[in-house]
């Protein structure tokens, strides 16, 4: 495994782990200019994580473009 899978790998999980985050967010609210803050943190460290591990070998879309590719050939 070099380094490009494993970034890819800690951001596709990253990216599906991280909204657990946000119910605990909702729950305490997002009144105050603090917790909107650490909420749009939250958001856009999961949005860049998602974006990065969106090519991880273990994902099912990975998995149906690779079987799209080899049915196009």
């Amino acid at each position: 495994m070099h380094l490009g899978s494993t970034v890819t790998t800690i951001g596709f999980w990253v990216g599906t782990l991280l909204p657990v985050v946000y119910l605990p967010l909702f729950v305490a609210g997002i009144g105050s200019a603090t917790r909107f803050s650490i909420f749009l943190c939250v958001l856009v460290i999961n949005i860049i994580a998602l974006v990065i591990g969106h090519d991880y070998r273990g994902s099912r879309s990975y998995d149906e473009r690779q079987l799209d590719g080899s049915r196009s050939r």
